[in-house]
């Protein structure tokens, strides 16, 4: 062995144990965001249940969501971060600070335009693209509360610049408590709203977190000299920093659009199931997220810096060897996770959620697509990092390409099995199409690269399914002789579950069981 190859080993070491180490801080913050979530759905749960009221609540937020996403999402971070980025480096802080008033203005303009249209329109749009099947009167609602929230989507227009901007100075906590205080605001509009305005006060709630999304931030600005000039520079000798900003938005806010636009698809396609339908597949989609975001989105976000790096040194073998790495841990904790969403997932939603007007039908409703979502979890988690490797290498088109099929695919899939499982069945194509997304993307990797160590990652794969299969035996055999107590069946059948995952895996050689908390220890 040369010297050069334990030189390259350590340094692969040392990165993936930064990544680690800051997925866990990252993971954190995530972790508060879903606990805060979790409490502002179960007071939504207990005062409204399953039903038409929350069905138009839901569907008000799609196309807010798809406006923001277009306009401020996050193609705006990954396009606006480099070039901020470029000011700092140059230590012109004015300048950085300059294009963030340029970007600020103009997302704010552009948000609230696009508002005042999609309000004018709103009930057009609610009857013809996202509720088709509600009855006039659930039309009516969610025209109403889709004007509120629609205010909200200018103020998180803003945010997501100021956000983005901390993070230029890689200061990433505020931004991270933001998403924490969000779900807060809706849970105090719920309380102190609900009982007298209805799902007109959860908006209003909504409005009230999106100002605790922003103003959380304001220490962080002042700290890092916040300057604001009202200035759009598309033109004049700071517009090409602003032109940079946008060309380099261009394929990834097509890529989102085509993803929010298959969640407003998917929102028509649910309406015309049922009262509770929309609901049921939004609360399954959350449930399901939570896991996602902790675990796959926190290693998506921490890995993309160091994939760049190593793309842009043109260093293909660390690229390859560190995507498989990161690939291996996000299975072994997103597979298990999986598994233990479908065999617990129904205790797990009547512990949080069965009171109030949250009845054991309404469990069942969302029950029955969170199991199929769970099957999609790691298809989903895997995705965070397929998609930015082509990001790093600065190929955006190809996911875009990818994403589209896609989105296409599991929407025609999933108009085809609701018939037979109903909301389950969109849940279901969503989770076919997502995993055969990311076997996509990797065979495009694989043939780029001349191979994407693919072997170790189906081995490392196949060892950690045996592991999550003993796992599921243990939970089922333990759950026949549990109480049916909600509390009981999730507490005993969770323990033991991660017990035998964990000693069945470091019997089948795991290694990613031991990579983590020895690379969270830094060794």
């Amino acid at each position: 062995m040369t010297s050069a190859q334990p030189t390259a080993e350590a340094a692969h070491r040392r990165a993936l144990s930064h990544i680690v180490r800051n997925v866990g801080v990252v993971a954190v913050s995530f972790g508060l965001a879903a606990v805060a979530g979790l409490l502002r759905n179960i007071v939504i749960a207990a005062q409204f249940g399953i039903g038409a009221d929350l069905d138009a609540y839901y569907a008000a937020f799609k196309l807010p969501d798809l406006l923001f996403t277009i306009v401020a999402g996050g193609a705006l971070a990954t396009a606006f971060i480099p070039v901020f980025a470029d000011f700092l480096a140059a230590e012109d802080r004015a300048g950085a600070w300059r294009l963030a008033s340029a970007i600020t203005n103009i997302v704010f303009l552009v948000v609230t335009a696009l508002a005042v249209v999609a309000g004018l329109l709103a009930p057009w749009l609610v009857r013809t693209l996202i509720a088709p099947g509600f009855s006039p009167a659930e039309q009516a609602d969610t025209a109403t509360v889709m004007r509120i929230v629609l205010v909200s989507t200018v103020v998180f227009g803003v945010s997501a610049v100021q956000g983005s901007a901390l993070n230029g100075f890689k200061h990433f906590l505020l931004p991270a408590l933001g998403a924490a205080l969000y779900p807060l605001g809706i849970t105090l509009g719920a309380l102190l709203l609900g009982p007298r305005m209805g799902i007109a006060g959860l908006a209003v709630g909504a409005v009230l977190g999106s100002l605790f999304h922003l103003l959380v931030k304001v220490p962080g600005l002042v700290r890092y000299g916040f300057r604001w000039w009202p200035v759009l520079d598309l033109r004049g000798p700071h517009s090409q920093a602003v032109r940079r900003v946008f060309l380099l938005m261009g394929p990834r806010v097509v890529d989102l659009f085509v993803f929010q636009f298959s969640l407003v698809l998917t929102t028509n396609l649910a309406s015309r199931l049922g009262p509770g339908s929309v609901s049921a597949l939004e609360w399954g989609w959350d449930a399901m997220q939570l896991p996602e975001t902790i675990i796959g989105t926190a290693f998506g976000l921490v890995a993309f810096p160091t994939l760049a790096e190593l793309a842009a040194r043109g260093a293909v073998d660390r690229l390859r060897r560190t995507l498989a790495d990161t690939l291996g841990l996000v299975i072994a904790l997103t597979l298990p996770a999986a598994v233990g969403l479908i065999l617990l997932g129904r205790p797990l939603l009547a512990f949080l959620y069965q009171r109030g007007q949250f009845d054991a039908a309404a469990v069942e409703a969302v029950y029955a697509t969170l199991r199929f979502f769970a099957l999609g979890l790691v298809g989903h988690a895997c995705l965070e990092l397929a998609a930015r490797t082509f990001f790093a290498q600065k190929d955006t088109v190809t996911p875009l390409a990818v994403a589209a099929g896609s989105a296409a695919a599991g929407l025609l899939l999933g108009a085809a099995l609701m018939g037979a499982l109903g909301a389950g069945g969109l849940a279901l194509g969503n989770s076919v199409a997502t995993t055969a997304e990311v076997l996509v993307l990797m065979a495009i990797l694989r043939r780029r690269w001349g191979g994407v160590e693919g072997r170790r990652i189906l081995a490392a794969a196949g060892r950690v399914g045996l592991a999550s299969a003993a796992m599921a035996g243990a939970v089922v055999a333990t759950m026949a002789m549990v109480p049916e107590a909600p509390l009981a069946q999730l507490a005993v059948g969770g323990l033991v579950g991660a017990a035998v995952y964990v000693l069945a895996g470091l019997v089948l050689g795991v290694q990613e069981l031991r990579r983590l908390p020895a690379a969270l220890l830094g060794r």
